[in-house]
């Protein structure tokens, strides 16, 4: 007696290439709501992304910026007393700064109480400072001059005067043309130079300089000095900070303050790094409800293909072939919004960067980062409309609705 195999018994298959064609079919089938709906999650990936290359871009030209200017710039200055008192400089401190091996140059710089004016006519305040400097300060700050020439051992002896950029444009200087003059306490000083802007040193911008020797022959100055600005050998830039106050003032090292002027530009990148953050939120915000829009198309879908969803479980497709349909769907949707929202958020920042006369810096992950949240974001806001479209009874969804 043959003994007959078992009949195998058909189930239905769907391949992974016919689920996304079947997901995208529902798409195409509703282009206006498609479009509508893949615009909310564009506005949310364009939003992080863009904020991101906007912060990689800022902070890659503010750290090519550090990286010219240099970071083994210091400053020293009276700090405090104990008793709350502000702190004055020794006369020989420049000297014993310049004895330390690893500094390469050195300049005082002392700030007179006096004022810069346009001309003997004009008494109003402007906010700029005049300070008595050493002939060597320009090559200290590696400072460049945007007209003219900077003090030397003949000019500093002389009423000559250098202005920073910020106060040649406040007392209306903007080249040398016609010899221009300014009033220093009362004085007609000749203007010989006008600086570029210095990013490190924004107090040395707003400042008329004038040669030490004048000071004290013109305006019968009594030179104290205010700071002292030092160059160090770039390796040995933290043992010359640690000794500074000490060799400064060795009876009283807590009274004097040592700076370095790259630190501010480095704070300022890591609150643009906040700020970055801080904005990154709000773009996930915008992306989650761009998610919410999703489930709710979605939902509407559901309701809305109840007929096609019960033929289709009526001739063999089973509740994960109806599950998967529509979280591919959903996924779909959302990646056309991320793919967009990838090349708005790259359009805005290189056109923000170069406005701004950055670096480009788009970093890719950002790119990848994004599509790939709004395809989790869209999957996941896919899940609940999918196993309502799974559980629905075909005999139910194929009858009419009245």
């Amino acid at each position: 007696m043959m003994l007959r195999r078992p009949r195998r018994q058909w189930r239905s298959r769907l391949r992974p290439i016919d689920a996304v064609a079947s997901g995208a079919s529902g798409l195409r089938g509703r282009k206006g709501r498609t479009l509508l709906t893949a615009v909310g999650i564009a506005i949310g990936i364009a939003s992080m992304i863009g904020v991101l290359g906007i912060s990689a871009s800022s902070k890659a030209d503010l750290i090519a910026e550090i990286d010219q200017l240099g970071t083994n710039l210091l400053q020293v200055q009276g700090g405090t007393t104990i008793f709350g008192e502000g702190a004055s400089l020794q006369e020989e401190a420049p000297a014993m700064v310049r004895r330390i091996t690893p500094v390469t140059s050195a300049a005082a710089i002392s700030k007179l109480d006096t004022d810069v004016q346009r001309n003997e006519f004009t008494d109003e305040r402007n906010g700029l400072d005049v300070l008595a400097v050493e002939i060597h300060l320009i090559d200290t700050l590696e400072g460049q001059l945007a007209h003219g020439r900077f003090l030397d051992r003949a000019t500093s002896q002389l009423p000559t005067v250098v202005l920073g950029s910020v106060a040649a444009d406040r007392l209306g200087l903007t080249d040398l043309t016609g010899g221009p003059t300014v009033q220093i306490a009362g004085r007609t000083f000749a203007v010989i130079g006008i600086l570029d802007p210095l990013p490190l040193n924004p107090d040395i911008d707003r400042s008329a300089l004038i040669g030490t020797p004048a000071a004290i022959e013109f305006l019968d100055a009594e030179i104290h000095p205010t700071a002292i600005l030092l160059r160090a050998e770039p390796d040995h830039v933290e043992a010359v900070r640690a000794v500074l106050p000490r060799t400064v003032n060795p009876a009283d090292p807590n009274e004097v303050a040592v700076s370095r002027p790259s630190d501010a530009l480095e704070a300022r990148a890591r609150v643009d790094e906040n700020l970055r953050n801080l904005l990154v939120g709000l773009g996930a915000v915008a992306l989650v409800v761009g998610g919410v829009g999703i489930a709710n198309v979605m939902i509407i879908s559901v309701l809305e293909r109840r007929g096609e969803i019960g033929l289709r479980r009526a001739l063999g497709a089973t509740r994960t072939h109806i599950a998967s349909q529509f979280v591919l769907e959903s996924a779909l949707l959302a990646a056309i919004g991320g793919l967009f929202g990838a090349v708005m958020g790259a359009m805005v920042t290189y056109g923000y960067a170069t406005r701004q006369g950055w670096r480009i810096d788009l970093p890719a992950e950002a790119l990848g980062a994004g599509i790939g949240a709004a395809l989790v974001f869209g999957a996941l806001a896919g899940l609940y409309p999918a196993v309502r479209a799974a559980r629905l009874d075909p005999a139910d969804a194929v009858r009419p609705r009245g």
